[in-house]
């Protein structure tokens, strides 16, 4: 065990009842109309032979009985009861897809599980599931952030909730307001899915603060008949500093789809910008897809939020992309400005022109995963075209390279920073989200800045309120990590907490070799445990004592024969549980690291969410999991090389404690 030096500068820094899911009659009767068209008959019959027909015979008792032992979960799902070994019978979840029906992205693990058998969670493992400082509802389902702003003293945060259920369907809008965007209060509802144009479900939106102080908020309403319209909602009371009642416009809905949209195509409008010039009309973006499958943002121009024109050309489109769902558009510092040198964010229709980029950015309902591009807006087409074609919206960049969706940014006009937050689903099955009665969360709020030095990416890192959470912090410097080495450090409970690291790679021994696994990939390889010439090494997070349970985060460099060095850095989940009944992958992707720069790594742990950053945030990964034994008491940290080459040194880390937020409701006396 290596032993702590305490850093002087960083020291001094319940039980719920689940909610079974609500019986929705109209998903029941889909999922038993659901199945494969039968054939049609031959042309001939045949009379089979007496053998054959005994089997078959068989085979048709075996299905009936297995029939006859499939339960509806009341959600148009269900669990089969079917043989397993030793005599006895396992329950397996028969795979349910959400939301794709209704018109929006799938919200179900179900179809990527499959059938599968259940895991015995006890109360004890789902309890410390439950997060300790990011974002949740008090219970059931919660996906997409929405609309949020800074008000009069207060953050707000508005976010796709069930409030009958903890799987996806009846979407409203939840609401709650911060100080510091960490200690949340919860409020009432701000809007329930009550008229017509949103009988289906309030879904996503974005808010805008006119020069009058008026806030609009623009969303997408799924109609009685599951077409999606824009619909537009104003405070009741733009002076209250809490926003407790919105009142939805009498001109709703006021877009529908355009001629040659689908009408399950047209969704999640932004923030509105104004353009240089033009000083009347407002541009709001959509993100839809064309019939060649190609994804695509819209622009329509307006004065007054209720009538708008189509801009005379799509602001962007990219072939074989699929549909764009919250799309987002914002500016950004780039070199040489003064915001970029101060490091600040900047506001949402901040001109362009020379030291200003704007990035385009699209959830892409193809693979669930959040794209974005830089480039150069012209606000005299409202159109925008990437720096680089070949990393262009949906076939370059990400934002996040693990579970992380429908993400948001806003600008904050306090601290002169744009705050991003990101949807972080469950990679568990919906049995165990039922029995635990919640689902999802929100990523820690994180600021979004121009890589000025490469340039070519955005940096991503947690708001700096995160670090007025650290308690006691611990010190270890100048490990050696030989090859094949893992090393335990002793920093108490492991399951809150925020770890900075600094890694030395021995250059003599990468200058040595010729060539090492060029064709290495993070989501294609065997994980920690694949070993390389010049990787795997990094940390082990939420392990149990024998390793039996880890999640490991680690750089693993690449060479090709023309002497280019590349590193990837990746996470694993492949050995984060023992339960079966969750999808577990190894995410990661390239991290861009400059000349004369050591590896570094910022790790945020909080139960059953890591996010990590590598290199300041230009490639940030983020995990769900599930532990069964490197929970509470149990769970530890450990350092690793696991490169058959190459000797590394940690030459710095340092791991703090995070105090918890305890987010509770707003207190009922003052509303």
């Amino acid at each position: 065990m290596i032993p702590a030096v305490a850093d002087p500068a960083t020291l001094d820094g319940g039980a719920r009842t689940p909610l079974l899911p609500e019986t929705d009659p109209r998903r029941r009767a889909a999922h038993a109309g659901a199945g494969q068209k039968r054939p049609p008959p031959p042309a001939t019959t045949t009379v089979l032979p007496a053998v054959v027909s005994a089997v078959l015979l068989l085979v048709l008792v075996a299905v009936t009985v297995l029939a006859s032992q499939h339960v509806d979960d009341g959600q148009g799902g269900g669990v089969a009861v079917v043989p397993a070994g030793g005599g006895g019978h396992a329950v397996v979840e028969v795979a349910a897809s959400r939301g794709v029906a209704d018109g929006v992205s799938e919200k179900s693990t179900a179809p990527l599980l499959g059938a599968v058998e259940e895991f015995s969670w006890t109360n004890v493992m789902l309890a410390w599931q439950r997060t300790a400082f990011h974002f949740q509802p008090p219970k059931n389902w919660m996906n997409d952030p929405n609309g949020p702003l800074y008000h009069k003293g207060w953050y707000h945060l508005f976010y796709q909730w069930n409030p009958d259920s903890a799987v996806w369907g009846n979407i409203t809008w939840g609401h709650a307001v911060s100080r510091d965007l960490l200690h949340w209060l919860h409020l009432p509802l701000a809007m329930v899915p009550d008229h017509p144009y949103d009988a289906n479900g309030v879904w996503s939106g974005s808010a805008t603060r006119l020069p009058d102080g008026r806030i609009v908020m623009l969303y997408t309403g799924s109609t009685a008949e599951s077409v999606q319209v824009q619909n537009l909602a104003e405070p009741a009371d733009p002076s209250d500093p809490l926003l407790r009642e919105w009142v939805k416009s009498d001109a709703n809905p006021v877009l529908v789809p355009p001629p040659g949209i689908g009408a399950t195509d047209f969704r999640d409008p932004t923030t509105a910008w104004r353009a240089p010039n033009d000083t009347t009309a407002w541009r709001v973006a959509i993100g839809s897809k064309d019939r060649d499958h190609a994804g695509l943002a819209l622009v329509y121009r307006t004065e007054d939020f209720v009538r708008y024109d189509p801009a005379p050309a799509l602001m962007h489109v990219v072939p074989g992309t699929g549909m764009w769902e919250c799309v987002d558009f914002y500016p950004v510092a780039a070199g040489g400005s003064a915001a970029a040198a101060d490091r600040d964010g900047l506001e949402t229709s901040a001109a362009p022109g020379p030291g200003v980029k704007h990035v385009v950015k699209a959830s892409l309902d193809d693979d669930k995963h959040d794209y974005y591009a830089i480039g150069t807006y012209d606000p005299a087409t409202d159109t925008w075209t990437p720096d680089d074609a070949e990393n262009d919206v949906g076939i370059g960049l990400r934002y996040d390279y693990g579970k992380y969706y429908a993400s948001k940014t806003f600008y904050d006009p306090v601290l002169r920073r744009r705050v991003l937050w990101g949807w972080v689903g469950e990679t568990d099955s919906e049995r165990a989200d039922i029995l635990k009665g919640w689902a999802s969360v929100q990523s820690i709020p994180r600021t979004v800045l121009l890589d000025t030095k490469t340039g070519s990416n955005l940096l991503q890192w947690p708001v700096v309120e995160v670090e007025n959470l650290r308690m006691s912090g611990k010190s270890f410097g100048g490990i050696a990590l030989d090859r094949g080495s893992v090393v335990p450090l002793d920093v108490g409970k492991a399951t809150q907490l925020d770890i900075e690291a600094v890694f030395e790679v021995d250059a003599s021994a990468v200058e040595g070799v010729t060539e090492a696994d060029v064709t290495f990939n993070c989501s294609t390889s065997a994980g920690a445990a694949g070993r390389g010439l010049l990787g795997p090494f990094g940390l082990l997070v939420l392990a149990d004592e024998d390793l039996s349970e880890q999640t490991a985060v680690y750089f693993y460099l690449v060479k090709g024969t023309d002497g280019s060095l590349q590193t990837f850095f990746c996470q694993d989940e492949l050995r984060a549980s023992k339960a079966n009944d969750l999808v577990k992958r190894v995410y990661g992707s390239l991290v861009p690291v400059l000349d004369g720069e050591n590896l570094s790594v910022r790790i945020l742990v909080d139960h059953s969410i890591v996010e990590s950053f590598a290199q300041g945030g230009r490639t940030c990964i983020t995990s769900r999991v599930y532990p069964t034994r490197a929970i509470n008491d149990s769970a530890r940290v450990f350092l690793f090389n696991n490169a058959t080459n190459v000797h590394v040194k940690a030459k710095s880390v340092k791991i703090w404690q995070l105090n918890s937020v305890y987010i509770r409701p707003y207190p009922a006396s003052s509303l």
